[in-house]
């Protein structure tokens, strides 16, 4: 098996110190510190490419710059890395949304994988002229999903469901490849729309007994429909050449936080409609205490940030155990971050990656031939920093 890593571009803006925002809660000032220019998401986007990542997440929301605008003009500066975009049932039409990714895929030779994004925080969703409450919302993006799944196939799609119609629909042109779906959610709706739809379920940073049980629920559920599911695993990370510069680093972090701010944002994510967002809450309690929740799974940046909130900290070496850990449960793919997201990539990129390899869970993605096998040898030196 060999795993896949994604990496993260911070199209709210990069810093040194935790940029937060997300559910609700507005984005930190320290975005300002790096700007989120498509030259500086391009030098991480380059970075992540020659380092090895497979493809780059990109965030979605009114704290953020547009995912499909930025990402479109990030790919015609960059050759290989495929680009994990937000797909959203509540601002386009199903058919749009399919022909989208359709002209996407072509103009960048089959580099988009679509995140779907169902929208966990109503007002925000108001803000955007959805008013369907989270079931509604749920129930939106499975017709969604199926109506986008049959224009891929090359289906002309009729379909009246409770949120939407579209008739004698079709695509003149079909992706080629279809991209995979992503799909995160810990609600039991969101579980069933995963165990219907996705090709791959994404679960928030949580300890690997909480992992297990989703992984089984999802896999449970995908059985009824004949279907398999892949597991990937969203999380930041924080690796250095020992463990005490990597929790040195962490403590850094972790001082810039000012307890109002704390505060302010535990306020704001404490509403969230999100049962993901709910579980990262319950694994810090708001304290700046026991944020080390298993070893080297650390929930300090949930404290000024929403959506993904748990850190691997620790050596090169122990996140490699980490990462192997969360992989003998059933993760293959890993969306990884760290701040600022520049110089994290190499961090990764040089220490953790070629320790992986070394394991024979990893090659570098121009390494791969069919099948994924690798079809020639890349020389991987951990730098020392």
């Amino acid at each position: 098996m060999n795993l896949t890593f994604h990496w993260f571009l911070p199209t709210s803006g990069d810093s040194r110190h935790v940029v937060g925002g997300g559910h609700g809660v507005r984005t930190g000032a320290a975005g300002g510190d790096r700007p989120p220019t498509v030259g500086y998401l391009s030098q991480i986007a380059r970075a992540a490419e020659d380092l090895g990542f497979t493809g780059a997440l990109t965030p979605t929301g009114a704290w953020c710059e547009d995912a499909w605008l930025t990402t479109a003009m990030v790919s015609q500066r960059t050759e290989r890395l495929k680009f994990l975009v937000a797909f959203r049932p509540d601002g386009v039409s199903p058919t749009l949304a399919a022909q989208m990714a359709s002209t996407y895929q072509r103009h960048t030779g089959g580099r988009l994988l679509v995140n779907v994004v169902t929208g966990g925080e109503s007002r925000e969703q108001r803000a955007y002229g959805d008013f369907l409450d989270k079931d509604g919302r749920y129930e939106r993006t499975d017709e969604f999903l199926h109506i986008v799944r049959g224009l891929w196939a090359g289906e002309r799609v009729t379909r009246t469901g409770k949120h939407l119609r579209v008739e004698e629909a079709e695509l003149t042109r079909l992706p080629d490849p279809a991209p995979p779906v992503y799909f995160g959610g810990s609600s039991p709706l969101a579980l069933r729309v995963a165990a219907r739809h996705v090709d791959v379920y994404l679960t928030w940073g949580e300890p690997p007994a909480a992992v297990a049980g989703k992984i089984a629920r999802v896999r449970e559920l995908a059985e009824v429909h004949g279907r398999r599911v892949r597991f990937g695993i969203r999380l930041h990370v924080i690796t250095r050449d020992t463990a005490e510069q990597a929790w040195a680093e962490a403590r850094r972090l972790l001082d810039g936080f000012a307890p109002e701010t704390v505060r302010a944002v535990q306020e704001g994510l404490a509403r969230s409609e999100s049962e993901g967002q709910r579980r990262m809450l319950a694994l810090h309690g708001g304290g700046t205490d026991g944020l080390e929740i298993h070893p080297n799974l650390w929930a300090g940046i949930g404290l000024v940030r929403g959506g993904a909130g748990t850190a691997l900290v620790g050596s090169h070496e122990e996140v490699a155990d980490r990462i192997e850990e969360y992989h003998a449960l059933g993760i293959e793919e890993f969306v990884l971050s760290g701040y600022p997201h520049l110089e994290e990539a190499y961090w990764f990129g040089e220490g953790v990656l070629p320790r992986l390899a070394a394991r024979g869970l990893w090659s570098h993605p121009v390494a791969r031939g069919a099948g994924g096998q690798p079809a020639l040898e890349v020389p991987f030196v951990a730098a020392a920093r």
